[in-house]
């Protein structure tokens, strides 16, 4: 026996010091492609950085939105990290049968509660099982490697289990309360001698060993990567929400012009904390199922975004670097990135391809609306919004290459400051809708030698567009009447940059914030208001990497505490059923859902409903990321599926907070042929009904 026990002791030590080995050398190699990317800035705040690590990582708050599947993925989480302490035990029964964990009298409980967990992994392993196979929920995959960790997590639990009931066999144990599975197990093979009982325990306790270090070196080389790349992802990503970076223009005079480029051409372009999330990405499908492109028919998923950019990564990172990708190396000879790392030709073929054309469309680039449900929706911080940015702004910047439409409302941007190419002059024009309204320009007030509290940024749709010039004209009537000092730019306005920026044109966005910047910083600007949700997101958000920073607010946070400190009073009836439309870069980006909502609350008679989809996971109108000013040539139109939603919960009224969102929704309303039943109106315009009596209540 102790010959036996000195062989399976070294053979033990032998097998896992080669599966520790491969898993070391396969995380190397992952590490080393990563660091091809740009180093990537990063600041210091690690308290909010481990407070998120908590939330997300350990408290699983994300991957609870969708209950099932969290409970689920819970259960695997925890139960995993606890029977760790079991593996441990059995280990040491198999290395010196007659001992186990020094745990003294608390041993039995600790047996008895790892047998409660395994129960656990195994029921969870089972449910995941139907939710994928049985259930066939159309986010997950199917294939055999979907279910392949499903398989090394049922074979580790079945095995400690039946390998623990052979040990009670081989021992003469008797069966015990602590064991009771073991125990169950045990009397099933009662009839066995103890020595069959031995040799059964052997093959249970190495197929447990072999298959926890086949796991080990199976996870970093699969998309189960998450479990070492999530955490870090999580700590690493941004803390302001669907920021983005700001780049940088300056030129080396002696770089060759054919080597000058902006934003991501080639995947080592990308920085190395974006590398992470390819890495980090779970192929659960929660990003894609949420996304208004995907959901309405178009070429975007953004879980093939990060899947099909990884695997880019992997090939080329092989090629580059010379570390094969797939361990043991010969079990993979004939993989694509075992062969770049190895043969010259197959390297020179994997370096040549594209990363916007051989590997992601442009088509895909250009269906974003940038909501970022994706990222709400991502379990592991994945930011894929900056991503596609990064690649439009090589397609716009250095190739050149954008939507005629979208060319167009840039082209008037840069011109005349607004994407219809209306007069500059024009722009103050708004203000004679309601001649009663008084709307002072900063310049009115300095020639009154008078000061203003807020600017009011009225933006190019409220400035411009016939039916937002409405929300700009109700939110003015109500600042006056709450006695708010306010002032407009008037003519000096222009473009908040947020199309611009979205687009890909980030040289133009950086010429607009400049001037935008200068206007702020003459008139002395502490505080801004805006109707629009894109401009208050800029304002507040982005415009500080350019040296410019004041409060800013939303319309609906001012209003909100205005009526919160009694000098707003809604006082008629608005006897209507409305639901509330979330703006993305209100709610996703900002974090502002309760102020609009708590304004409608406070309005009497008006009966508030939320859509399925609403705050957190509300789905976007469409016309974010600059397609506003595009037309949808593929699949069905978003912003007609977002009022569908609205209409199944049989509103008389849709009202939003954003301008956009609001022209989007009203030309759903029409497309339905509902427009006479179902009227649209932004907040404002509708606390504008009930504070003043005399207005009636109109359909927009």
């Amino acid at each position: 026996m102790e010959t036996f026990l000195l062989i399976n002791a070294l053979a033990f030590v032998a097998i896992t010091i080669y599966g520790i080995y491969l898993f070391v050398k396969v995380v190397a190699t992952r590490v080393a492609y990563i660091r091809l990317g740009r180093k990537s800035e990063f600041d210091r705040d690690f308290k909010e950085r481990f407070r998120r690590i908590g939330k997300i990582v350990f408290g699983q708050s994300k991957l609870l939105k969708d209950k099932k599947s969290g409970i689920i993925h819970v259960m695997m989480f925890y139960g995993f990290i606890l029977v760790q302490f079991g593996a441990i035990d059995m280990f040491i029964k198999g290395l010196s049968p007659d001992n186990h964990l020094p745990l003294g009298i608390f041993y039995p409980g600790f047996v008895f509660f790892q047998e409660l967990v395994t129960l656990m992994i195994l029921v969870a392993v089972a449910w995941a099982f139907y939710r994928r196979y049985m259930e066939k929920l159309v986010r997950l995959k199917r294939g055999f490697k979907a279910g392949l960790v499903l398989i090394f997590i049922g074979t580790l639990m079945i095995s400690v289990l039946f390998g623990n009931g052979m040990a009670l066999l081989w021992h003469g144990h008797d069966p015990t309360w602590t064991e009771p599975i073991a125990s169950s197990i045990a009397l099933v093979f009662g009839w066995i001698t103890p020595t069959v009982a031995m040799v059964l325990f052997y093959i249970a306790w190495w197929v447990h060993t072999i298959t926890i270090l086949t796991f080990l070196v199976y996870v970093p080389q699969s998309k189960h990567a998450h479990l070492l790349a999530a955490p870090v992802n999580v700590f690493l990503s941004k803390r302001v929400p669907g920021k983005l970076k700001k780049l940088d223009f300056d030129m080396d005079e002696e770089a060759d012009e054919e080597e000058i480029s902006f934003g991501v051409g080639k995947v080592e372009d990308f920085e190395q904390h974006q590398m992470i999330d390819f890495y980090a990405c779970v192929e659960c499908g929660r990003c894609t199922d949420v996304c208004p492109a995907s959901g309405s028919g178009k070429m975007l998923s953004p879980m093939d975004i990060m899947i099909k950019v990884r695997d880019h990564l992997t090939e080329k990172g092989a090629a580059i670097t010379g570390k094969s990708p797939w361990v043991p190396a010969y079990a993979f000879s004939n993989t694509q990135g075992n062969s770049a790392s190895a043969d010259n030709e197959a390297a020179a073929t994997v370096q040549s391809a594209s990363l916007i054309g051989d590997v992601i469309t442009e088509e895909e680039l250009s269906g974003c609306t940038t909501c970022r449900n994706c990222e709400d929706a991502c379990p592991v911080n994945n930011e894929h919004v900056g991503t596609i940015i990064d690649m439009r702004r090589y397609l716009v910047m250095t190739e050149g290459k954008m939507d005629q439409d979208v060319q167009r409302a840039v082209m008037n941007i840069e011109r005349q400051g607004n994407p219809w190419g209306l007069s500059k002059k024009d722009r103050i024009k708004w203000r004679e809708q309601d001649e009663a309204v008084y709307i002072p320009t900063v310049k009115e007030l300095k020639k009154e030698d008078k000061e203003f509290e807020y600017l009011f940024w009225v933006s190019s749709m409220g400035a411009y567009d016939s039916r937002s010039q409405k929300i700009a004209i109700a939110f003015a009537k109500l600042m006056n009447q709450a006695g708010i000092s306010f002032a407009i730019l008037g003519n000096k306005e222009a473009n908040s940059g947020d199309t611009a920026r979205r687009i890909g044109n980030e040289f133009l966005f950086q010429e607009i914030a400049e001037k935008n910047i200068k206007e702020f910083t003459k008139n002395n600007v502490q505080k801004i208001v805006t109707i629009d949700p894109h401009a208050y997101n800029i304002f507040k958000n982005e415009y500080p990497d350019f040296g410019f920073e004041a409060e800013v607010y939303h319309h609906t946070q001012l209003l909100y505490d205005l009526v919160l400190n009694g000098k707003l009073e809604p006082q008629r009836e608005i006897n209507q059923r409305l639901t509330y439309h979330d703006s993305c870069y209100l709610g996703r980006y900002n974090g502002v859902y309760d102020p609009p909502r708590e304004i409608l609350r406070s309005i009497p008679g008006l009966e508030l409903v939320e859509m399925n989809r609403s705050k957190e996971n509300g789905m976007c109108c469409g016309a974010g990321g600059g397609l506003m000013w595009s037309e949808e040539t593929t699949g069905n139109r978003i912003n007609v599926a977002r009022t569908e939603q609205a209409m199944a919960v049989q509103p008389n009224m849709i009202s939003s907070a954003c301008p956009y969102c609001l022209t989007m929704i009203s030309d759903g309303t029409k497309a339905k042929e509902v427009e006479e039943d179902i009227s649209t109106m932004d907040v404002a315009e509708i606390l504008a009904l009930s504070v003043f009596r005399e207005e009636e209540v109109k359909s927009a």
